[in-house]
């Protein structure tokens, strides 16, 4: 199937990393097993078919602890629509699914270096957020 689509540029919007104190890194490097990934992609329809896609990755303590540090990567695509015509759904597969699925080994490299540089090296990710099956539950 060819791609309907291109990504013309990617780039780092905003980053953030914040543990306030010594004591509070000491309890996160303890507690940083417990944390939670969670995703969150939006979109902004620009001029001459072009859509900025915004994909934001945080890393956090879902407990809410008083000692916690906090992780946020916002990553953006500036992506051409090829077709003159696209449908509401191919659309939304295109943002939701096939340009993710291009950009998650930068967008994954970016975010544990992050978190590596924070002071927690030994964070991995585990596994391999599968965006064509998140799109395939969203859509049922």
């Amino acid at each position: 199937m060819k791609e309907n689509f291109k990504i013309l540029a990617e780039y780092i919007k905003d980053i953030s990393s914040e543990t306030t104190d010594v004591q509070t890194y000491i309890f996160v490097k303890e507690q940083i097993s417990k944390y939670h990934l969670s995703i969150d992609i939006n979109s902004k329809a620009l001029k001459n078919k072009m859509v900025e896609v915004n994909t934001t990755l945080k890393f956090e303590d879902k407990e809410l602890n008083e000692k916690r540090s906090y992780f946020e990567l916002v990553y953006a695509s500036i992506v051409k629509i090829d077709e003159v015509e696209v449908d509401k759904k191919d659309l939304e597969k295109i943002i939701l699914c096939d340009v993710q699925n291009k950009i998650y080994p930068r967008l994954e490299k970016a975010f544990l270096d992050l978190v590596h540089n924070s002071g927690f090296p030994e964070v991995t990710m585990e596994k391999k957020i599968d965006f064509t099956e998140l799109y395939k539950q969203k859509s049922n």
